[in-house]
């Protein structure tokens, strides 16, 4: 991890700025069965899309707080990202989409019995959402009914 003193003055400055939310208490559900008998949907912040679709509109003031579904079946080298924060090095993800989108290791995990099952589709948001109010109203409500219809027992929010 980073010192801040290693940010851009720009950076620095909007991070000093940021109204940060807290939120109490925070949401959580202990599972109701082992986790080798659920099914794991997978969420990332890293803006990915897959290659029939459409790049996050990073020109949205605050955020595009759209999502992409990404197929539990996608070739995680098809991924593209979009993310718009210049905060971080962007080399990684594109070397290796796993780094935010971990499905091959997940794979494995269901191939040797630790996990249950994965999500037949799994999302995608934009990451640095800094205007997050429609984004918390409209858009989380309607992801997590995706997974709640497809039967998720549990998610994997992997953050960028």
């Amino acid at each position: 991890m980073g010192e801040i003193s290693e940010f851009p003055l720009s950076v620095r400055l909007f991070l000093k700025a940021y109204r940060w939310r807290r939120i109490d208490p925070v949401p959580w559900t202990r599972l109701s069965k082992p986790l080798a008998d659920c099914r794991l949907g997978l969420i990332s912040s890293a803006g990915f899309v897959g290659p029939d679709d459409a790049p996050f509109d990073v020109s949205v003031r605050g955020g595009d707080p759209s999502f992409r579904v990404i197929s539990g079946n996608i070739d995680v080298t098809q991924l593209r990202e979009h993310h718009r924060s210049e905060s971080f090095d962007h080399q990684g993800l594109a070397a290796d989409p796993n780094l935010a989108f971990p499905i091959d290791r997940l794979r494995e995990l269901v191939n040797c019995g630790r996990l249950g099952s994965l999500n037949v589709r799994h999302l995608s948001f934009m990451g640095s959402i800094t205007a997050p109010g429609r984004f918390q109203r409209d858009v989380v409500p309607e992801a997590a009914r995706l997974f709640e219809a497809d039967g998720v027992d549990a998610a994997l929010l992997v953050p960028v």
